[in-house]
């Protein structure tokens, strides 16, 4: 009760910009997961042209789950977001 009465400007400001940070770290979240998504698709398929035939079902499931964080978050999200391209 005190604090309301002392900072009511501090939790107006407070409350009318926390849906606006949500919002931009929503955004680095999905452009972030995007970027570790491409970097994993990358080399999963590099590891497939270098590597024996043991490590392929590793990089299968590296492949599976890059290519949802891709399908999820875009493809170019990360690269538009970070000015890569």
């Amino acid at each position: 009760m005190v604090v309301v009465l002392i900072f009511p400007d501090l939790i107006e400001i407070y409350f009318n910009e926390l849906p606006v940070k949500l919002a931009e770290f929503w955004e680095f979240l999905a452009a972030f997961l995007s970027l570790i998504g491409l970097t994993g698709l990358i080399f999963s398929i590099l590891g497939f042209l270098i590597s024996s035939k043991v490590k392929i079902k590793g990089l299968l499931w590296v492949m599976l789950f890059s290519f949802i964080l891709c399908a999820i978050c875009g493809f170019d999200t990360g690269l538009r977001y970070f000015n890569i391209i």
